[in-house]
């Protein structure tokens, strides 16, 4: 048992009984306990299962792929419609809500369907690259070799932060700020990353 996962249980105050109760049911099946983004994880060979967290008004599970489970009693829910293809919560408000037997049966499904290889992957959004954007790399060619050498998700960075200003005048003061990022190697949140 991962100390960190203790001490993340012992914060969440108000949940902490009911965490422990869940933690107890995960560390009983074939499950390896650990922290991944900030929360508690339990993992099986070395893949994603189910996590765990607390917030303010509920306490749940996260299922990796829960979306290949057989949710017959409609405990599962999708935490962002239109973005979580794979991953479903389930969400708990008090002790009485937790089932252990259909908890556990959703582990092992999860677990069966992982050793089977079953997994939805994530679809790739393409790269739209906004006019204003495409206009300046079609006129300068050293701008456009250096684009086109970032790695997709730095292309897509770029492409996303000028087309998501809402105003013209904004797109274009966006431009302007990053045409010197682009000739510099830079991506636009290269800052944020740990390098």
């Amino acid at each position: 048992m991962d100390n960190r996962v203790e001490a993340y249980i012992l914060k969440k105050e108000k949940w902490s009984e009911e965490l422990f109760t869940l933690r107890r049911v995960l560390n009983e099946l074939p499950l390896e306990e650990t922290l991944k983004w900030g929360a508690p994880y339990y993992t099986h060979n070395g893949k994603n299962i189910v996590g765990m967290a607390a917030f303010k008004n509920y306490f749940g599970l996260w299922f990796t792929q829960g979306a290949l489970l057989k949710d017959t009693h409609q405990k599962l829910m999708n935490a962002q419609e239109g973005k979580t293809q794979a991953m479903r919560q389930w969400r708990f408000s008090s002790m009485q809500d937790i089932d252990i037997e259909l908890i556990k049966s959703f582990v092992l499904e999860a677990i069966k369907n992982q050793k089977a290889g079953k997994a939805i992957k994530p679809q790739k959004k393409p790269l739209i690259i906004p006019e204003q954007l495409q206009k300046v790399l079609d006129a300068n060619h050293e701008l456009k070799e250096k684009y086109d050498s970032f790695s997709l998700s730095h292309k897509r960075e770029y492409a996303d932060y000028i087309s998501e200003a809402k105003r013209e005048a904004t797109k274009l003061s966006r431009l302007e700020k990053v045409i010197p990022m682009i000739l510099g190697n830079v991506g636009l949140h290269d800052k944020y990353r740990n390098c």
